[in-house]
């Protein structure tokens, strides 16, 4: 991702509620940068439902994340994708725009950018 000031003016599909943690006060520390990516990503795939954005550790653990997730720091989205040929395009454009942490779910896929854990990885939850 490039080391440019970006602002929620720059993103064009994707408003800031969208990537609020819901553990029911909403903090949202997401990375613009990494919005600014799926907002590519959306160019090309269409509409896309987020259903986890950014997490407070507190609410990370509440829900059975991972130690050290990428959703704590702000890098991490999980997309709603329950049609195998949306998986197919999410994921195939997700690793065209240089995202290179990918997981799958029976119901969504998680991108992240959290170049501090292992990267060129797909996994599944399943």
């Amino acid at each position: 991702m490039e080391k440019q000031q970006i602002s929620w003016k720059d993103i064009k599909h994707f408003k800031q509620d969208e990537f609020a943690c819901q553990d029911g006060i909403g903090e949202n520390k997401i990375n613009l940068a990494f919005v600014f990516v799926l907002d590519k990503i959306r160019d090309k795939v269409g509409k896309m439902k987020i259903t986890s954005g950014y997490r407070t550790p507190a609410w990370n653990l509440k829900i059975g994340g991972v130690p050290n997730s990428a959703h704590t720091k702000g890098l991490a989205a999980d997309i709603l994708c329950k049609d195998s040929t949306k998986r197919y395009k999410l994921i195939s454009t997700a690793i065209e725009v240089g995202i290179s942490r990918i997981g799958i779910g029976k119901d969504f896929i998680h991108l992240d950018v959290d170049h501090s854990l292992p990267e060129e990885k797909v996994w599944t939850y399943y």
